[in-house]
């Protein structure tokens, strides 16, 4: 049986695609006093907030922010602009967006789920000509809503959403966008109102770098409206109510106010770095992890480079190596936790994540646990990798943030 009480020396390199590491700020903004959730120093941090998560979506409408997971988000993205039987065109790029269309089954609508076949379409992004000629087909326009992930946690694509939306309106339809940004907010670029999106969904445990248990929904004025006309049974998840309560700072029912204290400071991190060499961070990580990849001689997830995710990297093993034993045996020696594969792609591969809270010595050390890993498991290694990783970040310059402090 695992102890509870396990506490090798060093910290945990906890290096899955989420959650990622909470940086010492957040966790010392989560032990402030919890205060009362009616009284004005809420009402202050509820309205700041509110506003400052709408500068990470890059909107200038509401956002919603529940105390739940990013399933919890889904559903009221679902729940709120649908109607029983409604038929929703969904498409597979992986384990992510497999789930999100069984939820919309066990809540009685009606998803049609397009996507290329088998592990192709687990390897590759969204093609928006599927959507549009999907979407054409439909004169009826009995399809109510699109529905996409935008960076899919299990295979580490992040699809184009804007050509999503430029799809949607070449076949002329007034189907609603949905997008799940849940492990892309904070790490890749998302533009919620310039993309045309209606519902985003998102969560607290990615790139806003905190734990567990807050949940978004960015909404456009298209999504308020449909709302408002319809949706499935629903109280929790109802917009109407909080929208009303978030005009002075609180909600109907009492949120996570010491998570909200967090958010405030994971709000104050990234925009003191800035969105742009946040973003910028993410990609040169993560071009430093595929070159790793490629030097040990092993294939990435992604197969089209043009989607390659900045938030992850997944890492497929040869014919014959069970990946899960690789990670296994990382995490028992180094005290590293990766990615496992899912659904598809079970014990072919693993999962780098390089998100949020990290820098170069987070990911070299990362890459060094992976290749030690790589070659105590028998897996044939070509080149090492941390040193083509080495030789990337140090030949390519450091974000503007820590040029400008050096």
């Amino acid at each position: 049986m695992l102890s509870l009480d396990f506490h090798p020396a060093g910290r945990h390199f906890l290096q899955i695609p989420g959650p990622s590491p909470v940086p010492d700020r957040i966790l010392r903004a989560m032990s402030y006093p919890t205060i009362d959730h009616r009284g004005p120093e809420f009402g202050a941090l509820g309205r700041k907030v509110l506003a400052g998560i709408k500068q990470i979506f890059k909107t200038e409408h509401p956002v919603i922010i529940y105390p739940a997971s990013g399933t919890g988000a889904w559903e009221a993205a679902l729940s709120n602009t649908m109607n029983p039987g409604d038929t929703v065109l969904m498409y597979e790029t992986g384990h992510f967006a497999t789930l999100w269309k069984t939820m919309a089954e066990s809540l009685g609508l009606k998803p049609e789920f397009l996507g290329l076949p088998g592990i192709e379409g687990w390897r590759r992004g969204v093609q928006p000509d599927m959507i549009e000629a999907r979407l054409r087909k439909d004169t009826g326009h009995a399809i109510r809503a699109v529905c996409v992930v935008h960076n899919e946690t299990s295979t580490g694509v992040t699809s184009d959403i804007a050509a999503v939306r430029r799809a949607i309106d070449a076949a002329g339809h007034p189907a609603l966008l949905m997008v799940d940004t849940i492990s892309g907010l904070g790490s890749a670029d998302y533009r919620h109102d310039e993309w045309g999106v209606d519902v985003s969904v998102s969560g607290s445990q990615k790139g806003l770098m905190l734990p567990p248990g807050i949940s978004f929904n960015a909404l456009s004025p298209k999504a308020i409206a449909a709302s408002k006309a319809g949706g499935l049974p629903r109280s929790f998840w109802r917009w109407e109510e909080i929208l009303e309560s978030n005009k002075n700072g609180y909600w109907p029912y009492t949120p996570s106010t010491n998570l909200l204290y967090g958010l405030s400071e994971a709000l104050d991190m990234i925009m003191g770095e800035g969105l742009d060499n946040v973003f910028a961070r993410h990609q040169r990580l993560a071009e430093a992890t595929r070159r790793a990849v490629r030097a040990w001689g092993l294939e990435i997830q992604c197969a089209d480079p043009a989607v390659y995710s900045p938030v992850l990297t997944g890492v497929m093993m040869p014919e014959g190596v069970d990946a899960d034993a690789v990670r296994k045996r990382i995490y028992e020696r180094f005290d590293m936790s990766l990615g496992q594969a899912l659904g598809k792609m079970k014990g072919r591969m693993f999962r780098i994540g390089h998100l949020g809270d990290c820098n170069d010595l987070t990911l070299m050390a990362t890459l060094a646990g992976c290749e030690m890993g790589l070659k105590m498991s028998g897996v044939p290694v070509r080149e090492s990798g941390v040193v083509a990783a080495m030789d990337y970040l140090g030949s390519h310059a450091d974000t503007p943030a820590l040029k400008a402090a050096a």
